[in-house]
């Protein structure tokens, strides 16, 4: 049934999305962080820093890292391949395999806090990769599943297209400035989200990690009373 015919139970149930996913979009602000400062910068959600420092480092940038960002790029497309496998069959919107892909991000999230946990703060190269490739496969298959949830203007992972259709968009370029909100919402939120997980990081690298993973996990939980038969 269209969405503008499911009346107010509906519009709350697009309200309470948008919110989850905005809440993701802080989570993801959080995993950045913790890649770029922890991980030896490394992006785990935002694959076009990868792309960039990748580039820049095969021109001969001093110490830009490879490895990491390449297995950021190819775990994250794994996570985001995933994810669509298991939503190809289902209706766009929220419905138990939503659930149940997010709630796997929150766990792996998880395992990834203990593993960090029980490592020293200077992690071997090994862990760090290790840590590096399971965040990315987790932002990936979040990435792919906001996606087929399909919230305007929120993808959780990035927000290069927020900013573009904030500007062209907004009254000041003759637009009617309509989703602002949200898009200023997702904005702030990222930027939000990678303040506190620099800041988590001066207490210790789980930190961050744990926060994103408890976050995930309360959104799969609250998405899961809206779900829709598939």
């Amino acid at each position: 049934m269209p969405r503008s015919y499911l009346g107010p139970l509906g519009r709350d149930r697009d309200r309470l999305h948008l919110v989850l996913m905005l809440v993701l979009t802080f989570s993801t602000g959080i995993a950045d962080a913790v890649g770029y400062l922890g991980l030896d910068r490394v992006f785990t959600g935002n694959m076009t820093g990868n792309v960039v420092i990748l580039g820049m480092a095969l021109a001969g940038g001093d110490d830009l890292p490879v490895v990491g960002p390449l297995l950021a790029l190819g775990t994250f497309m794994a996570g985001a391949a995933l994810a669509g496998v298991v939503l190809r069959p289902v209706h766009v919107g929220w419905t138990a395999r939503t659930t149940g892909l997010l709630a796997a991000v929150g766990l792996v999230l998880a395992a990834i806090t203990v593993l960090l946990a029980a490592s020293d703060d200077d992690l071997p190269p090994a862990v760090q990769l290790t840590v590096t490739g399971l965040l990315a496969l987790a932002m990936g298959m979040q990435a792919a599943t906001a996606r087929h949830l399909s919230v305007k203007d929120v993808t959780t992972v990035v927000v290069t297209s927020t900013i573009t259709g904030l500007a062209a968009d907004s009254r000041l370029a003759g637009g009617s400035g309509k989703h602002a909100g949200r898009r200023l919402g997702a904005i702030a939120l990222i930027c939000a989200g990678a303040a506190a997980g620099a800041l988590l990081l001066q207490a210790h690298l789980a930190w961050g990690v744990a926060v994103s993973a408890v976050l995930t996990l309360a959104v799969a939980a609250l998405g899961h009373t809206t779900e829709e038969a598939s």
